[in-house]
């Protein structure tokens, strides 16, 4: 080890240090190690193809598993066979340069489990997940390893996802659909855990409107998520307003593309009342909102140059041009700015949504309201997925029969069980006024993730998109009654038929505890929507949705507050494996009992998620 040039770096300037992506982390990296039964004689048979299920594994993973912007997953392969504690020491050392986080143990044969192989202290730490995946073969007896492994983990209270074939494999045709199904579902979600430890949850603001969920728990964002917590005050964002502090050749190429590319109406919600500004400037100032938020988030180089400044008119400031490195956000706005100043429904809409001015990119987090539970919750969902997420109010319950009675229309044949109005003020995230399903060949056979992955794959499908995106939205003014300092509303309907998830992250004292349900939107007869739109409001995004397998009323009595987010495709089955990797229970689901992975020490707690998670305790604790 070299001793560092002290008197170099005591003289060295700081500057805006580079980084590949946005929010600044390492790409979470995951381990193969593959494991086999060290007697000569029986190590040497076992030695190439188990070497093949292992590059089986890993070009399925790496082909498959990517971050929303399109990052492939790191996966690393253990130097050689583990077969004792040396060569579980040799893999360990290895996998910390590596800055792994998951490992998936792979072996064709029976293998020492514990007593040899010091697998348990010497391979990963108590935050790594892990999986085994054993080969099930009559000739090889993976199974036998399999359960002798995962039974010593479980009595070490350390969590392992088992993974074997129901039935026998065929080594010459590749990895089964249930396997390969289990493998992916893991990497996700390990991806995902990953991802989000380390980076930050911004609160722009603090509490709105005495909500709780803007009550943004620092320890609980810490020991469930390994995330840390940062706070600004929104008199700094008005201090960026008021002093010029953002990119000036970007703000005008944002007003423009707003102003050619969107339909406006200044005229909604004005109630004969004086709106508090000109539209043009009314416009301007959203967009700078929009990147100011964006630049607190992730940090803008532009911000820290001095000839930019003096060019621009701002003061140049390194320190203030960092960011927070914040992967979430949320921006508290009412009451207390938004009595005075525009809401941030622009930001949000624009923030969360897969485009901008700058063109296709991946969708960013920002909660509505500094409702910071449903902000993890559209974080975990963003990276399961790899889509945008939908910020929602769980409006109101329509039954057939009270749409019949308000409308004359019977809509039973279309939502036998009811609906839910999700909107929330004008915040929704732009996609969600295109059905990006029809936008892809082929996606009815495919996971929402392929779908994610033919869309950033495609410049022809993000024009597409981003054109019928903007075709379908309206920038409404705020209302007034509302937001007497104004803003610009986001006003779209959502197309029926598309599968989606609704999701929202709850606290009861100091746990953390899930609900997800599966279901799907819903088109509605002109007629209806636009009755349900006028007694609620027109200016704000719409989406009407029925969950699977239980009655609208049922959703809406059980989930926890009147804030809900949601997510494209069906990402149930992910969002529990998820939630067991990091200890949180799910209160209420409606996914089906095969798609449910969790790790083998559930089992010995009956499948009570609520008595696993509470004898493990959260991950980062």
């Amino acid at each position: 080890m070299s001793r560092p040039n002290f008197e170099r770096l005591s003289k060295k300037n700081r500057g805006f240090a580079k980084s590949d992506r946005p929010i600044v982390g390492h790409i979470p990296t995951i381990a193969l190690t593959p494991v086999v039964d060290g007697r000569t004689g029986a190590y040497e048979p076992n030695q190439e193809q188990t070497w093949a299920m292992v590059q089986r594994v890993y070009d399925l993973i790496t082909s498959k598993v990517k971050l929303p912007d399109g990052t492939p997953v790191n996966v690393v392969v253990a130097p050689e066979m583990v077969y004792g504690p040396r060569t579980a020491a040799v893999a360990q050392k290895y996998y910390a340069g590596q800055g792994v986080s998951a490992n998936i143990w792979i072996s064709r044969s029976w293998a020492y489990s514990d007593e040899l192989m010091g697998a348990i202290m010497g391979v990963g730490s108590t935050e790594w997940h892990q999986a085994a995946y054993g080969l099930n073969q009559t000739d090889r007896p993976g199974a036998v390893w399999l359960k002798a492994f995962t039974a010593a983990m479980d009595e070490k209270k350390r969590p392992i996802f088992s993974i074997y074939n129901p039935d026998l494999e065929d080594e010459t045709k590749g990895i089964p659909p249930f396997v390969e199904k289990k493998l992916l579902r893991f990497a996700r979600c390990a991806t995902a855990a990953a991802e989000m430890r380390g980076k930050n949850y911004l609160s722009i603001g603090s509490v709105s409107m005495g909500i709780i969920g803007s009550d943004v728990r620092r320890n609980l964002m810490q020991n469930y998520l390994g995330m840390g917590t940062a706070s600004f005050d929104m008199v700094g964002l008005k201090g960026r307003l008021d002093n010029g502090f953002y990119d000036h050749e970007e703000a005008d190429k944002a007003f423009r593309f707003m102003k050619k590319k969107f339909k406006f109406d200044y005229e909604y919600g004005s109630y004969d009342m004086e709106r508090p500004m000109p539209s043009d400037d009314l416009l301007k100032t959203c967009v700078k909102m929009t990147m100011i938020v964006r630049d607190l988030m992730q940090g803008n180089p532009r911000l820290a140059n001095k000839a930019v400044g003096k060019k621009q008119g701002f003061k140049a400031d390194i320190e203030h041009a960092q960011g927070f490195n914040a992967i979430a956000s949320g921006t508290q706005g009412q009451r207390q700015w938004t009595d005075l100043y525009p809401n941030f429904d622009m930001a949000e809409s624009m923030l969360c949504s897969s485009f901008d001015w700058n063109g296709y990119r991946a969708p960013m987090i920002v909660a509505t309201e500094n409702d910071s539970k449903n902000g993890i919750g559209m974080l975990i969902a963003n990276l399961l997925s790899g889509m945008p997420q939908l910020f929602a109010d769980i409006r109101t319950n329509w039954t057939p029969e009270s749409i019949k009675k308000a409308t004359g229309v019977d809509v039973s044949k279309i939502c036998a069980n009811g609906l839910i109005d999700k909107r929330n003020s004008g915040s929704g995230s732009l996609d969600y006024a295109v059905d990006v399903m029809k936008l892809v060949k082929g996606s009815k056979n495919m996971t929402i993730q392929e779908i994610a992955e033919e869309i950033r794959s495609s410049k022809a499908i993000q024009k597409k998109l981003m054109d019928e995106a903007i075709d379908a939205t309206t920038y409404t003014g705020a209302d007034l009654i509302y937001f007497p300092g104004d803003g610009l509303s986001s006003s779209y309907r959502t197309p029926g038929g598309i599968p989606m998830t609704s999701y929202r992250y709850n606290v009861v004292g100091d746990q953390l505890t899930c609900s997800v349900v599966e279901g799907e939107t819903v088109e509605l007869p002109k007629k209806v929507a636009d009755h349900i739109s006028k007694v609620t409001n027109e200016s704000w995004p719409e989406t009407y949705w029925m969950p699977r397998d239980m009655t609208s009323f049922e959703y809406m009595d059980k989930i926890g507050p009147n804030h809900d987010a949601n997510s494209f495709g069906l990402i149930g089955a992910d969002m529990i494996t998820l939630n067991a990797m990091l200890r949180i229970p799910v209160d209420m689901h409606n996914v089906p009992k095969e798609d449910i992975f969790r790790p083998t020490m559930w089992d010995r707690f009956g499948g009570d998620d609520f008595r696993a998670c509470s004898e493990l305790g959260p991950l980062y604790k």
